[in-house]
Formats: C-alpha cells, sequence, structure tokens
C-alpha cells in the first residue's frame, strides 16, 4: 500500500472523497446517502448484516461507489479500477467514518468472531488508512461501552461504565470500548483528532428485520395482523433516536473541532410496549403484544446525557417519536414487497 503524500499535491478538488465502512447497513446506507449530495462517496462493507438493497438507488449514483470487503483484512483502495474516477491516487481521501461492525440481535452468537476482529484489526486497518491519507476519521462507538441499565439516571460521556469482558457479549461490548482505546491511543501518539461518537438505540427506514430489532418487526407484523413481540417483560424501557437525526449529528461532529467521545441519542425514555401499541393503533391493526424471553443482545440501554452535543454541535434530535414511527411506516408500505425479500437475510 503506498504513502499518499497530501502536500505534495497542486490540484484542486472539487468533490471530497469520503470511505465509508459498514456504509450498507442501517445508519450507513443513510449516511452514504446525505454525503453523496455534495462529496463522493466510497461505500466498504462485507454484508454480514447488511444487504445490497440499502444502498440499491445509490449505486445508480455516478459519485457513489461500492467495494465489497471485510474491514478486518487490509485494503488498497489504488487497486480497484471503479475506483479511478474519483482520483484517490491524486487527490486521496478526506474523511472516513467507520460504522463497520455485525450488529444483529438473533444471529449473534454466529458473528462472535467477526465482531471481534472487526472491532480490533478492523478499526486498526481504518486508522492506518486514516493516517496514510491523512483524512480525518470519525469512529462511531456505541451506548454499551457504558455497560448495562442500572438506574435511570442519564449517562455522561466521562462515565467509565462496567462492562462483563469475559461474558457472552463481550466481543461486541469490550469490544467497542477497546476500538475507543485504540482511536485514542491514535490520537495521543500521532497527534491526531480522530472523533468518536457513541449512538444510542436508533431507528428508521432499512432497520433488520426478522431480526430482533423489534421496532422493524413491530410495523411488519401490525400490517399482517400479527403478535407483535417484544422481547422482555412490561417494563422493558429504552432509548430511540432517529436515523435521520444520528446522521445529521455525525456529519455536524466530523466538522466540529471537538476532541472528545460524544453521545448521539435521543435522552427520552420510552416504554417499548407503548411504541407497540402506538404502532398498532397507526396501523389499524388487529395485532396483540406477547412477550418472549429477551436477546442477549437486546437488552435496556442507558440514558444518554446530550448536553455537551447541544452545546458544542448545536445537536439535538429533531424528529419525534410519533413522526419518525410514521416516516418508517410510509417506507415500509412503500417497501414491502422488497424488505420482505430480505427478511432473515442480514
Amino acid at each position: 500500500m503506498f504513502k499518499f503524500h497530501k502536500k505534495t499535491l497542486n490540484y484542486r478538488q472539487e468533490r471530497k472523497n469520503i470511505l465509508v465502512t459498514g456504509g450498507a447497513g442501517f445508519i450507513g446506507s443513510h449516511l452514504c446517502e446525505a454525503l453523496v449530495r455534495e462529496h463522493n462517496v466510497i461505500c466498504v462493507d462485507n454484508f454480514s448484516t447488511s444487504n445490497q438493497g440499502n444502498i440499491d438507488l445509490l449505486l445508480q449514483n455516478p459519485n457513489f461507489e461500492f467495494i465489497r470487503h471485510n474491514i478486518a483484512e487490509p485494503i488498497n483502495l489504488s487497486s480497484f479500477p471503479e475506483l479511478k474516477k474519483f482520483k484517490v491516487e491524486i487527490f486521496g481521501i478526506q474523511e472516513i467514518y467507520n460504522l463497520a461492525c455485525p450488529t444483529s440481535a438473533k444471529n449473534f452468537d454466529k458473528l462472535i468472531v467477526e465482531t471481534l476482529l472487526t472491532n480490533s484489526q478492523g478499526v486498526k486497518n481504518v486508522l492506518d488508512l486514516a493516517l496514510m491519507y491523512e483524512a480525518k476519521l470519525l469512529h462511531t462507538s456505541s451506548a454499551v461501552v457504558y455497560g448495562p441499565r442500572e438506574s435511570v439516571e442519564k449517562i455522561r460521556e466521562d462515565y467509565f461504565g462496567t462492562v462483563n469482558f469475559t461474558g457472552q457479549r463481550s466481543c461486541y461490548d469490550e469490544g467497542k470500548r477497546f476500538a475507543e482505546t485504540m482511536v485514542s491511543t491514535y490520537n495521543r501518539f500521532y497527534k491526531r483528532n480522530f472523533k468518536i461518537a457513541r449512538i444510542f438505540r436508533t431507528y428508521g427506514p432499512r432497520l433488520a428485520l426478522n431480526d430482533g430489532q423489534m421496532i422493524s418487526d413491530f410495523i411488519i407484523n401490525a400490517m399482517d395482523n400479527k403478535d407483535l413481540v417484544i422481547y422482555g417483560d412490561r417494563a422493558f424501557s429504552t432509548t430511540l433516536c432517529y436515523v435521520s437525526d444520528i446522521v445529521e449529528g455525525l456529519i455536524k461532529l466530523m466538522e466540529n473541532e471537538l476532541d472528545s467521545p460524544v453521545n448521539f441519542g435521543n435522552d427520552r425514555d420510552v416504554l417499548l410496549s407503548e411504541v407497540a401499541e402506538k404502532i398498532i393503533k397507526m396501523t389499524n391493526s388487529h395485532s396483540k403484544i406477547s412477550y418472549k424471553e429477551r436477546l442477549e443482545f437486546i437488552t435496556p440501554l442507558c440514558l444518554p446525557e446530550i448536553s455537551l452535543v447541544k452545546e458544542k454541535l448545536g445537536w439535538y434530535p429533531l424528529v419525534n417519536l410519533e413522526q419518525g414511527l410514521q416516516k418508517t411506516l410510509e417506507y415500509t408500505r412503500a417497501h414491502k414487497q422488497l424488505l420482505s425479500g430480505f427478511m432473515g437475510t442480514s
């Protein structure tokens, strides 16, 4: 892999070259969609828990290119002929958003090794790309770094949390913590300002179906008058932030000089049973709510304290729950047949 020397360039680039790893995933595909309006976007994904349907429309855009690749393996962007039009060998990469990480509730146990490697070797590969291209980097972490919810108190970014580092979820929970350690260590050693965004539970169009994510399954099942299944009890509450708000926050953070990890999420606590009831009402469904044993990967998360991003970025969730559910419902109705084809494939 060549060493890119940014300071030797005398060319003027009209559009940034932006790399999005995990770009065919739920949040990643929405991020690519927002970025490609003004920039060249290179999406890297291996479809482990995503699918091509998320980026089908983007594939028709000349300013978007998809590379199927497992980021846990090294990648040489200059070796892909489809990227020649972006002149990566001349202009390089200006920004990298790292969203790569398997996220599947029902298939979690099948992906534990891949998850482990993505959160370690994959993050190293992304960090090395950022150094090589002298690019800005934003790494997406997760609310899981704080550990399980122990109270209804909102969690600030300086809370260290408690995570079981040898348990069933450790490849993800502790993996996300180690990934932050890698980013922070690179920042200190190489004197960079790579960003860390801790994302709380997010919903919206393209959220995986038939995978225990609940909100997307609620809508599909309500439309078919099937039971809406909550993996937990009646007291299961969570924070829910609409995906467009998260995408806006990530872009704002990339553009800002803020040099510490930040929370992105909705700081309102909602009962999943109330969300299910709203969806039943919105769809005029005859569905009932049922409860099953909690999945290891779907648990109540901490509530985010978001005063830091409000103050430093001017960011806060704009889409309320009713609006977000309506947008998700409209998308699902319009794409129901297509979405059904992807059920169980992510």
